[in-house]
Formats: structure tokens, C-alpha cells, sequence
């Protein structure tokens, strides 16, 4: 067979089935092929000669060259006899430029934060069912009131004795310490109707008997605690049933279902302007390490809100009283009722409870309504005694 049975002139690089030997200028021949393969033999390109130790070198634009043998290990084909390029055994080498063909995925980029909607600001207690006992409660309070003066003394005179068991249970469970129930509820009665009947001068007698009846109760058990409980006892016995009697002590004037009533008007609505102005302009803490949702909005709403009542129940449901009066009541009102709302705040935080009692739902207990109206109840009293006279 001639050289023109390739179809073409021979160039270097190739090798072809001449009897001459290689083309001159072309590579080192390999091995010789059969006739039959010859048709199907393809050019192959030029390699570059690479250095024999191999490895991934860079020239001085940074260009990595790939390294090691380029041609050994098996044939990419079946065909045995064909000089077809030969794959490198080494798994690790990869082709000049390759791309992996499992690329790690890369991580999902974060996500802008989702704004949230405002959170509704809540009352912390069921509403509803407060509004209904406290309408159910005035009431019963003011048809008790203005029918018979005598019904009323003993409403208070049952909130006293239930306000005194919340008490001693609560320091009993809490603290350990275990107040005399039965001689406080006994002469808690009794300081509530002698304020009535007798005015301060039997509150006091009837406070005195009260805090001896405690002392002497508490010997018949073993002395390891006695004096807590007997100074928990005498401040039990002054903080609800003595505080209490300054309530049918302005119920024994002429006009004293009237002045009850406006000592009771004028707490509600402190309490209320406090709680209406707090919850929706309330900033400032008053006292945050007593009570955290007082704030001192609250306490200007407080203010604001019972001198205005103060003003104007003075002047047309109390007998000879003045607008002016009345906005100095409702400003004292303010302040005592805050103060005791505070009070107690500071005994729970002590105890660790949130209530003292569970009697009266959406409220509390009845300790929890009676913190407000205990300390203000002597102060209008002697206010209403100074300015209108004792009646």
C-alpha cells in the first residue's frame, strides 16, 4: 500500500503504514498497526511535554498546568488496537479546567427578617368577667348602703373577716408564719361595728383588746415563733379591720351613706384613670421594683380623673361642700389609694404570690379589691371632718 491510501499527505505528528518508516519531522513512532485498523486510525493532537515529577504547577500568570503522565492506565474505548488517548488511573487527577459534576451546595442565603405585627397590649385579666363582680358588688354595696345603714356594717364586717383569712393563709403558706385567725376575726367584728356605734374612741378600745387577745391566744402553743407570729398578728389586726372602721365611721354622720359613697366613687375612679391612662400612654415606670405595671402616666391619669370626680361629687351629694374641697379630696385620694395599691404589691412580692385569693374572679381575692380603699378610707374621713364637720 502506497501513501495515498491515506487520503492525505502525511503531517507531522502522524504516523502512517509507509514501508519508509516515520514521516520525517514527526514524533517517535509507535507500534506498528494492522492494515485492517489503518482506515479507522485518527489524527491525535499535539501534546505538550510536561515535567516527568508531575504534580499541578503554576507558570507566571498563575495558569495551573495539569500534572503527571497525561497517557497511561486503559483505553476510553472498547476497540481493542485503536491508539486512542488513555485515561489516567490516578482517581484524584482531574482534566485541565474540569468542573465538578457534584458541586457541594452552597448555603441557602439568609432570609430579610419578616416584620411582625404589633402586639395587642393586654388588661392581664378577663375583662369581662371583672366588670360583671364589680357591677354585681356595687350593688349589692349601694342597696345595702341607702336602705339600712346596719346591712351595710355587716357587708363590711364580712369583707373584714374574709380579708383577714386570705391574710393569715397566705403568710401561713408562704412564710410559715401562723397569725391567731379566730381572736383577728373576732375583734375585727368588733372594731367595725365600735367604730359605728361609737365613733374612734371605740375603735381604739376595740383595737386594744384585740392586739391583748392575740398575745394571749398564741401561748397555748409552743413559744419557737412567737413573737412573728404575734407582730404578724397586731399588723393584721391594724392593716384590715382597724382601717376598716374609718368606713361606718363616716356612715354614722346624718349624711353618711352619701360620704361613703363618695369615698367609694373617688377610689373606683383613681383606680380606674390609673389603669386607662397606664395602659394606653404608660411610659415611665412608678415603681418597678414593686409593682412593674404602674406607671407614673397612671398615677397623673389617677390624679386628674378623681379630682374631677371629687369636684363634682363634693359639690352636689355632699351638704355644704365646694368644687374646691372636692379637688383636694380627689388629689389626696389619688395618692393614698396608689400608695396602698403599692403597699400590698410590696407584701405579695414578699409572699411571691399574684393574688391573695381566687374568691372574686377577674379581681383576686377580696384583699385585692380592699388594697385601695383600707389607707384611703381615714383619709377621707378626716378630710370630709375638716371641711363639712363630723355631722
Amino acid at each position: 500500500m502506497n501513501d495515498s491510501s491515506w487520503g492525505a499527505p502525511p503531517q507531522a505528528g502522524y504516523w502512517g503504514p509507509s514501508d519508509q518508516g516515520p514521516v520525517q519531522g514527526a514524533a517517535p513512532a509507535g507500534p506498528a498497526y494492522d492494515a485492517h485498523y489503518a482506515q479507522q486510525t485518527r489524527p491525535m493532537p499535539i501534546v505538550p511535554d510536561v515535567p516527568e515529577h508531575g504534580g499541578d504547577q503554576d507558570d507566571d500568570q498563575g495558569t495551573a498546568r495539569p500534572g503527571g503522565p497525561l497517557f497511561r492506565g486503559e483505553p476510553f474505548h472498547d476497540q481493542p488496537g485503536r491508539d486512542e488517548p488513555y485515561r489516567d488511573q490516578n482517581p484524584s487527577a482531574q482534566p485541565y479546567a474540569a468542573v465538578p459534576q457534584n458541586p457541594e451546595p452552597m448555603p441557602d442565603a439568609p432570609q430579610p427578617a419578616q416584620p411582625q405585627p404589633p402586639q395587642k397590649k393586654s388588661a392581664g385579666r378577663d375583662l369581662g368577667a371583672a366588670i360583671g363582680v364589680g357591677v354585681g358588688l356595687g350593688v349589692v354595696i349601694i342597696a345595702s348602703l341607702f336602705v339600712v345603714k346596719a346591712v351595710f356594717v355587716g357587708v363590711v364586717v364580712i369583707a373584714v373577716v374574709v380579708g383577714l383569712w386570705e391574710l393569715t393563709k397566705r403568710l401561713e403558706e408562704r412564710k410559715g408564719i401562723k397569725a391567731p385567725l379566730v381572736p383577728l376575726a373576732i375583734g375585727g367584728a368588733a372594731m367595725v361595728v365600735a367604730g359605728y356605734a361609737r365613733g374612734a374612741e371605740g375603735a381604739w378600745i376595740a383595737m386594744a383588746l384585740t392586739a391583748l387577745a392575740v398575745l394571749v391566744w398564741r401561748m397555748t402553743e409552743p413559744p419557737e415563733g412567737y413573737l412573728k407570729d404575734v407582730t404578724a398578728g397586731l399588723f393584721a389586726a391594724f392593716y384590715v379591720p382597724f382601717l376598716a372602721t374609718f368606713v361606718t365611721m363616716m356612715l354614722a354622720a346624718d349624711d353618711g351613706a352619701w360620704r361613703v359613697l363618695v369615698f367609694l366613687i373617688l377610689t373606683v375612679v383613681s383606680d380606674t384613670g390609673a389603669y386607662a391612662v397606664g395602659w394606653r400612654f404608660g411610659r415611665k415606670k412608678l415603681a418597678p421594683r414593686i409593682s412593674p405595671g404602674k406607671t407614673r402616666e397612671g398615677l397623673l391619669g389617677a390624679v386628674a380623673f378623681a379630682m374631677a370626680a371629687g369636684a363634682l361629687c363634693v359639690q352636689f351629694l355632699i351638704e355644704d361642700g365646694t368644687w374646691w374641697q372636692g379637688l383636694l379630696l380627689g388629689l389626696a385620694v389619688a395618692v393614698s389609694a396608689t400608695l396602698g395599691d403599692l403597699g400590698e404589691s410590696m407584701i405579695k412580692r414578699d409572699l411571691g404570690i399574684k393574688d391573695m385569693g381566687t374568691l372574686l374572679p377577674g379581681h383576686g381575692g377580696i384583699m385585692d379589691r380592699l388594697d385601695s380603699l383600707l389607707p384611703t378610707a381615714p383619709v377621707v374621713w378626716l378630710l370630709l371632718v375638716i371641711f363639712v364637720g363630723s355631722g
